[in-house]
């Protein structure tokens, strides 16, 4: 079995990354009273994490439809300026369609995906990806500089606030000298979803309640700072892109997908939302219909942001 599938990083690795970046469990977030049970009406969540959107069928129809969307709107998979990577890592991997594509472009690199589960079991993945399990808040289980190119995205709403610095100072440290880092960010305040309606307001309000009990960024405080964490990591040739996307059909084809996903993605909290607030699931849902309905008399627009920096090479 390759050397990269199961080494892991030593008590006492070296290199300011692996001593700045201190493992952190989900406890450290989550009292014990917030946490999803493991089923909430038909959807599943997992346990003692702050993530807050599910892990079942459903939600990896959701993000594999959010890949196309993003791909489609940056205009690729990535914006980093990288060659040949030879070994790229993808944290937060989801469905993994990122990787497949990336291990699909460079048939020579070895790719992994990295996630809290295996959300789903391609039937054919590529030949050169594999799938490792863990949870980057306890830190990477891989060696200093093993990667040529490490990707994350989307997740603001999976990394409590406070832990950001040290999740991103374990992506510098894993990545080899000349190597990549890149970050893509949604915004995760109300004013990243601007100008917005009513029932916006009013679904962001208790959507925000909820992801500040697991101490996540509801500011936009993570996505305006991405470049910050990377320089604080060591990394240097910092490029910071912030992007506004039409949400809604009167943005054209990209607002009509991106309000589908973000319809979807909201009504994968709803449930959680319903419990929480002592509301029925059902008046949720129909707050959901109605703020999509106002992001084309508003045209509302949403924030992304994608940074990226380079591992300094040894002097």
């Amino acid at each position: 079995m390759p050397w990269w599938f199961f080494r892991r990083r030593s008590d006492n690795s070296s290199g300011a990354a692996a001593s700045q970046a201190a493992p952190a469990t989900a406890s450290d977030w989550l009292p014990g009273e917030v946490a999803l049970p493991r089923l909430h009406g038909s959807r599943r969540y997992l346990q003692e994490q702050p993530y807050l959107l599910p892990k079942d069928l459903g939600e990896a129809n959701r993000l594999d439809f959010q890949h196309y969307v993003l791909r489609a709107a940056l205009r690729g998979n990535y914006l980093a300026p990288i060659e040949q990577p030879r070994r790229i890592l993808d944290v937060g991997c989801g469905t993994g369609q990122w990787a497949f594509e990336l291990a699909q472009q460079f048939p020579q690199a070895q790719v992994i995906g990295f996630d809290l589960e295996q959300v789903k079991a391609a039937t054919s993945p590529p030949p050169n990806y594999r799938f490792v399990q863990g949870d980057t808040l306890k830190g990477l289980p891989f060696d200093n500089d093993s990667f040529d190119f490490v990707h994350q995205r989307l997740l603001v709403g999976a990394i409590p606030q406070p832990a950001w610095p040290g999740a991103v100072q374990e992506l510098a440290r894993v990545t080899a000298p000349g190597g990549w880092v890149e970050l893509v960010e949604v915004g995760s305040a109300l004013e990243d979803y601007s100008p917005s309606g009513p029932a916006t307001q009013a679904f962001y309000s208790l959507f925000a309640q909820l992801a500040a009990l697991r101490g996540l960024d509801t500011e936009g405080t993570v996505m305006r700072s991405l470049a910050r964490y990377l320089e604080e990591a060591g990394l240097v040739n910092i490029c910071y892109q912030s992007f506004i996307f039409p949400l809604g059909d009167w943005g054209g084809r990209i607002g009509s997908l991106l309000a589908l996903d973000l319809r979807e993605l909201w009504k994968g909290v709803s449930a959680p939302i319903a419990a929480r607030f002592g509301k029925s699931e059902q008046e949720v849902l129909a707050l959901i219909e109605q703020a999509s309905r106002e992001w084309n008399e508003f045209q509302t627009s949403c924030h992304f942001a994608v940074a990226y920096g380079q591992k300094p090479l040894p002097r």
